[in-house]
């Protein structure tokens, strides 16, 4: 029987998560969830995506009450139902709504109906019992009833940090997030015309690294840049082992949602990453992979140097689908990435 699946609120990660979904051989999405009408929801529909209504008034009192509320009905869409009868006929479900919202609907609806629970990493690591990147810790994950994904930085740092401390062990790590603004659809947090520091020190991605590899020492400064696109990060590491670049390069390829991209195919920012995720047909013109610089990778004694570009709107993704397969029992962690990987044409 396949894992039934709901997705609790459709935005930039739910509406990308229940693609996914629908491409699994071992999955059945059931449904998402609508509080109002909108573009997104409409482009649901249209894919033949059984829309659920959300009338409890949690979601109005947060994230969407500055939006007008229209209603399904009025536009066309008949409701499969409500939030209540998709929570009735789903195994576990992908939390995606916005901040704040999560918690309160565990507490009101997911532990009383007893529903297996991923929440994503805008949420506090308290919120679930572990989080979750699937490279790093997929056994720590198996039959828990609530686990978190962590957010697009923390997973791009995990992902490579990880391979590196496998590989050649790391004393320390210093890491620079160069954040984007705000997401490509977003016209309420930008575009800014302005480098803003975050004035925390250090950032909160140090300690949420640390949720996932457990005594890593690193420390984390951040800043938000004008630019919708992607995150960067620019990354030392003190390593115990010596490497040379062409050992790290070879590192980053055999690991599996890792990508180097190179100055000699032309591919030198952000915006190319993303025209060339276009170019080779992925969904939604997506990049999932975190892409490594070559030529930003450095060797000084044991120190590594390397610059990562980040691609927040998808990079979560297949580790949302390792987690509900994590969820639900599945213990072979490298058969669920060879899975998840395949569907959605990661190397």
């Amino acid at each position: 029987m396949p894992i039934k699946v709901g997705i609790i609120g459709y935005g930039t990660i739910g509406k990308r998560v229940a693609d996914a979904v629908r491409l699994q051989k071992d999955m059945k999405l059931i449904g998402v969830t609508a509080h109002c009408y909108n573009y997104k929801i409409h482009a649901a529909h249209t894919l033949g995506i059984p829309i659920y209504e959300i009338d409890d008034g949690v979601e109005a009192e947060n994230h969407l009450s500055k939006y007008p509320s229209e209603s399904l009905k009025d536009n066309g869409i008949k409701p499969a139902g409500k939030f209540e009868d998709l929570l009735d006929n789903v195994d576990v479900v992908v939390d995606a709504t916005p901040k704040n919202i999560a918690d309160k609907y565990k507490e009101q609806f997911y532990k009383p109906k007893k529903i297996k629970a991923i929440f994503e990493g805008g949420e506090k690591h308290s919120i679930a019992e572990c989080s979750f990147v699937a490279q790093c810790n997929y056994e720590e994950a198996v039959g828990k009833e609530f686990i978190r994904v962590v957010s697009c930085n923390t997973t791009g740092l995990c992902r490579t940090l990880h391979a590196v401390n496998q590989a050649y062990g790391i004393e320390s790590v210093h890491a620079t997030m160069v954040r984007r603004a705000a997401d490509p659809w977003d016209i309420y947090h930008g575009p800014i015309n302005a480098i803003v520091p975050v004035l925390e020190l250090p950032s909160h991605h140090g300690p949420d690294v640390r949720t996932v590899l457990h005594g890593l020492e690193i420390f984390t400064t951040a800043m938000s840049v004008p630019t919708t696109i992607m995150h960067v990060h620019s990354i030392i590491a003190d390593v115990k082992k010596e490497a040379s670049v062409k050992d790290i390069v070879e590192l980053f390829n055999d690991t599996t949602r890792i990508r180097t991209v190179k100055n000699t195919e032309r591919v030198r920012s952000t915006a190319e990453i993303m025209e060339f995720a276009r170019d080779i047909g992925r969904l939604r013109g997506d990049m999932p992979e975190i892409c490594v610089w070559e030529e930003a990778i450095g060797i000084h004694k044991k120190k590594l140097f390397y610059l990562q570009a980040i691609h927040q709107e998808s990079n979560v993704v297949p580790e949302n689908i390792d987690a509900i397969r994590a969820s639900m029992g599945f213990k072979d962690g490298v058969k669920s990435i060879k899975m998840t990987n395949e569907s959605l044409g990661i190397k």
